[in-house]
């Protein structure tokens, strides 16, 4: 859903410690929020939030350097990103939260570490929401010239904050029918491709298994190009997240996260892995090129009239899918740290006076301070793309790998202390546990020391670990502070 464009080179409150689980205060709190979100909201945030304009239009920069090995591409980022989920939705199921993984993290690592995750992913939403709303409106103006792009981009952020400071079945109705518009898209591009590969549409002879193994093979460059194309590929599988931080606002939020994570990864894998492989199956593999859709032209070379004014459309929807998930995660994320005293106060006031109505319970100030800076990270990057938005946007490049490393530590911990504390919540455990999170640490750690090696990918590691650094400077100082003040008090 967030996904990042490819690199480019160029007053403070106390709270309380989250207790542990399992103690006597270990239960979560109810939350003020409504629980306007069913089931079918869920999942199909699930299966929509990370098919987006990345899988659409980005995979053709990790064809164009894997070849038709960019399907080993996908199943490696699909299996860490998998994995990353089931961790996740093992600590949500157990302890659902509005502020997720931030939460989680504060319970597991310290207060420090909820404060840096939740503050690093807000600021990660709210500046790739000024990506998606300039994206989509170019695409508008294309259709409407004479509206110009500034002028859509106001109108798409004005709807959508309207959608999110109303009830939250309205910001799930608008994903519901925005995913199912995706996930269809990709069913009938499946459906072609295939009947293509075997020959079965009009005017056409089987495709047979050529373009696999012709132009240099499978790996025509080598193992490095699949290298090369996880680090492509890996930032599309971003805005699974979102799932888990929605779950809290359902009826039954154990339950629910269980359900749409375990329906939502082996779906997504089939739909990119699937997606992958008919086009590098129907299409040589040199056919395709960095910033334009490889599924245009697929859906051109079988045949589909108008197939790239249909893909507009569909990456139209995605991103303005994209632009109210983010807005949704964001508002939810700040109003968590609000929560736990970790962001200003005035963030906590909610709609119909907290009622769990699904008319009520919308933190509207979260969401205006969230599209707050969404506006002006727009404005930065209509003014200056190619200086400040750029450094802004290569300083949250890298932030995903960090919370999921944070996810995957949090994790470590706190299924060592559910299973001696609170076995009973465990209603949706990690695999093969503590070996396939250290695995996954290990691979999470991988990738960025291979960014790091990889001269356009570079600066974004580089950018984003100056911003976390900052982020925990601040957090540590906070702490410092509060445990100095509480000396004092003592004395």
């Amino acid at each position: 859903m967030h996904e990042v464009p490819p690199p480019t080179s160029t007053s403070t409150s106390t709270s309380t410690p989250a207790p542990a689980p399992g103690s006597s205060s270990s239960a979560v709190p109810a939350e003020p929020l409504s629980h306007g979100l069913k089931q079918r909201h869920l999942t199909m945030l699930g299966l929509g939030g990370v098919i987006g304009a990345g899988l659409f239009v980005g995979s053709g920069a990790g064809i164009a350097v894997a070849g038709p090995a960019i399907v080993v591409s996908y199943l490696i980022a699909g299996a860490l990103a998998m994995l990353v989920m089931r961790m996740l939705g093992e600590m949500s199921a157990a302890m659902p939260a509005s502020g997720s993984f931030s939460v989680h993290a504060e319970r597991a690592l310290g207060r420090w570490a909820g404060f840096s995750v939740g503050w690093l992913y807000w600021f990660l939403l709210v500046v790739v929401l000024a990506v998606e709303a300039t994206a989509a409106a170019q695409i508008a103006h294309g259709w409407v010239p004479g509206i110009e792009p500034w002028a859509w981009v106001l109108l798409f952020m004005v709807v959508f904050t309207a959608a999110n400071l109303t009830a939250v079945k309205n910001f799930g109705e608008f994903e519901f029918w925005f995913a199912s518009l995706k996930v269809g898209a990709i069913v009938v591009f499946l459906v072609l491709g295939l009947l293509a590969v075997f020959g079965w549409l009009p005017d056409t002879d089987p495709v047979g298994m050529t373009n696999l193994t012709g132009q240099g093979g499978f790996l025509p460059n080598g193992w490095g190009g699949v290298v090369s194309g996880v680090l492509t590929v890996v930032f599309a599988f971003g805005g699974l997240e979102v799932v888990t931080i929605a779950a809290a606002e359902t009826d039954d939020p154990a339950r629910a996260v269980g359900r749409a994570v375990r329906s939502a990864v082996v779906r997504i894998l089939f739909f990119y892995v699937g997606s992958m492989l008919v086009i590098v199956t129907v299409l040589p593999w040199t056919a395709q090129q960095a910033g334009l859709s490889p599924y245009v032209k697929v859906l051109d070379a079988i045949g589909v009239p108008s197939a790239g004014q249909i893909m507009n459309i569909v990456v139209f929807v995605a991103l303005l899918s994209a632009l109210n998930a983010n807005l949704y995660g964001s508002s939810r994320m700040i109003f968590s740290l609000a929560e736990r005293g970790e962001a200003p106060r005035g963030l906590l006031k909610v709609s119909g006076g907290g009622s769990r109505e699904s008319t009520g319970g919308v933190p509207r100030r979260a969401v205006l301070a969230s599209v707050a800076f969404g506006f002006v990270s727009v404005l930065l990057n209509l003014l200056w793309p190619d200086t400040v938005f750029l450094y802004m946007l290569n300083s949250v490049g890298a932030v995903l790998l960090f919370v999921w490393a944070l996810i995957a530590a949090s994790q470590l911990r706190l299924r060592a202390r559910l299973e001696q504390e609170a076995p009973e919540a465990l209603s949706l455990r990690m695999w093969c546990f503590p070996y396939l999170t250290w695995v996954t640490l290990a691979g999470l750690f991988g990738v960025l020391l291979l960014m790091l090696t990889d001269e356009a990918a570079r600066p974004q590691v580089l950018w984003s670990a100056g911003a976390t650094a900052l982020v925990l400077l601040v957090a540590v100082g906070r702490q410092w502070r509060e445990r100095r003040g509480s000396a004092v008090a003592d004395r």
